[in-house]
Parts: structure tokens; C-alpha cells; sequence
């Protein structure tokens, strides 16, 4: 199992006081996503505390889809998070159980996040600190034994801008996209480190890269890692 630790689509919200200096609780939630495979419906996720204060946690879940390119998030009472609200002590865990509810048997692959907020103390705050309160959203993903494997299609385009990637998935399973670089004549003319992005079954994903110098003519070169092994494909380029 892997950590996260202020990597995997974390919101910080800021509580102002009278100065500049900051405080934060070390919270980490592990692992970094769920994979169930059917009949499996239930796993857990730990969330730790690395500081000495204890600190309070609320957990929602959402059931999570592309739409025109763009993540969306919907409620949903398929799948249930347990315990929603807890006490996470100094230095201590706490396990949080993700549970699939719905009586229907899972199709292809099914998708969802879970937010783990930090609840923040203001009353704890010494005056002239501003308070940061740490999101993490967790992929759950269940799937049946058939499903079949991601199969993307990428395709690009120069805008006002900056270039942009877009990934055409025609298979169930998700690809999880990082370290994209795209090359031109062998030089790389936009990349972007870490987590890039997902590519979900039957949706497709659109990455911008910002902008470029120059024209590019006809195709160029997009190298990423996916969960899947290295992607090293030609894309060709629209204006």
C-alpha cells in the first residue's frame, strides 16, 4: 500500500487570521485508490494522523463520471462510506470502510470518489496563524470479471490557449495518466509531471498542456505512464 500525502486532488481551504505564519494538521489517507473486482464489495482506507493535535474528519461519498471532458460528481447511495464523521487521535489511524450497497450486479466498471475533509478548530488557532484544512479525494473502482481493458485513442489540438491532449477510452476499464511529455522533431514541447489525469470507460478526457512554441504539423510524439505500463503513441494534431 502507498501513502498520500498532499498528491491525489487535495482542496486547501484557508481560515484567515492577523498574520502571515501557518499551521496545519499532518493528515495522509492510504491506499491512494480502491480496485474491487466482483464479488468483492467492501475495502477500506486508513487515514493517519502525523501530528500531535487530533483532528476531526467528515467522509462523503460520490459517484464520479466524465461529461464533455469534465469531471463530475453526483450523490449517490450505491456505494456508502463508514463511519461519515470521526476522531482521528494524535499520532493514531483511523479505518474508514467503503461498502457497495446497491443489490444490482456491477456492469463493465463503476466509479467513484471518496472526500475525506479535515474538519477545522478555529478555536485552536493561535492568533495571527491561518489554519489549512487538508481534502483528499479517493477513485473507487468496481468492475466486473469481464470487463475489458482500457483502449485509448489520443488525439490533439492547438487552441488560443495551448495545446491540448484528448484520450478517447472505448473500453470499460479507467487508465490513470501521469508524467505526460509530448515531443516535436524529437524535442518535447509541453509535459506535465505527476498525476495528469484519468481516462474513463466509454468517456473521454481532455488535458491541457498550455501553450507552444510554434506551430506543430500533423502528429507528434506523447509519452506517459498509465497503471497499465508506458504509453508511447503519435498523435495527430489538429489547429
Amino acid at each position: 500500500m502507498r501513502y498520500l500525502n498532499i498528491s491525489v486532488f487535495i482542496s486547501i481551504y484557508f481560515w484567515f487570521s492577523s498574520a502571515f505564519s501557518a499551521t496545519a494538521a499532518s493528515m495522509s489517507v492510504m491506499p491512494i485508490k480502491l480496485d474491487l473486482t466482483a464479488p468483492k464489495v467492501a475495502d477500506k482506507l486508513i487515514v493517519a494522523n502525523g501530528d500531535d493535535e487530533p483532528f476531526n474528519i467528515q467522509v462523503r461519498l460520490f459517484r464520479w463520471s466524465t461529461v464533455n471532458g469534465v469531471d463530475r460528481l453526483d450523490p449517490t447511495t450505491d456505494v456508502v462510506a463508514s463511519p461519515p464523521a470521526a476522531h482521528v487521535p494524535a499520532h493514531g489511524q483511523y479505518v474508514v470502510r467503503v461498502v457497495r450497497t446497491a443489490k444490482t450486479p456491477v456492469v463493465g466498471e463503476e466509479r467513484y470518489r471518496v472526500l475525506i475533509d479535515q474538519i477545522p478548530e478555529p478555536k485552536k488557532l493561535k492568533k495571527g496563524t491561518i489554519g489549512f484544512s487538508l481534502r483528499f479525494s479517493v477513485p473507487v473502482f468496481f468492475q466486473d470479471a469481464n470487463a475489458s481493458d482500457a483502449s485509448v485513442t489520443w488525439t490533439g489540438r492547438q487552441t488560443v490557449n495551448g495545446l491540448v491532449i484528448s484520450g478517447v477510452n472505448s473500453g470499460d476499464l479507467t487508465m490513470r495518466i501521469s508524467d505526460m511529455q509530448v515531443l516535436s522533431g524529437g524535442r518535447v514541447v509541453a509535459s506535465k509531471k505527476g498525476l495528469v489525469g484519468y481516462v474513463q470507460g466509454g468517456a473521454t478526457a481532455t488535458f491541457p498542456l498550455g501553450p507552444v512554441k510554434g506551430a506543430l504539423q500533423g502528429a507528434v510524439q506523447m509519452k506517459a505512464q498509465s497503471d497499465g505500463g508506458v504509453v508511447d503513441v503519435t498523435v495527430p494534431i489538429s489547429n
